[in-house]
């Protein structure tokens, strides 16, 4: 099974920039298809493997920081290839 996932991170710190660099850093190596924007992060592949990253990298990356917040979007389907028709 396929999911896309939105993530949010938000360190609550002053020194957040590093955090959320290294957290896409570690999400790019990963070999899931991931798309970036201002806003957020998506990623897309098999529901396991996308959860296993996810784990391990928040895990990591909430151990590497004081205080963060994690918003977080699950939709069961492939939503990559997305366009939109209007």
């Amino acid at each position: 099974m396929n999911i896309s996932v939105e993530l949010t991170f938000s360190p609550l710190q002053d020194d957040f920039e590093k955090h959320i660099i290294n957290f896409i850093k570690k999400l790019r190596a990963s070999g899931l298809t991931i798309i970036e924007n201002p806003l957020s992060t998506q990623i897309f592949g098999e529901y396991s493997k996308v959860m296993q990253v996810l784990n391990t990298e928040i895990e990591t990356a909430f151990t590497l920081m004081d205080k963060g917040l994690l918003f977080m979007k699950i939709v069961k389907s492939d939503r990559s290839e997305y366009e939109p028709h209007f």
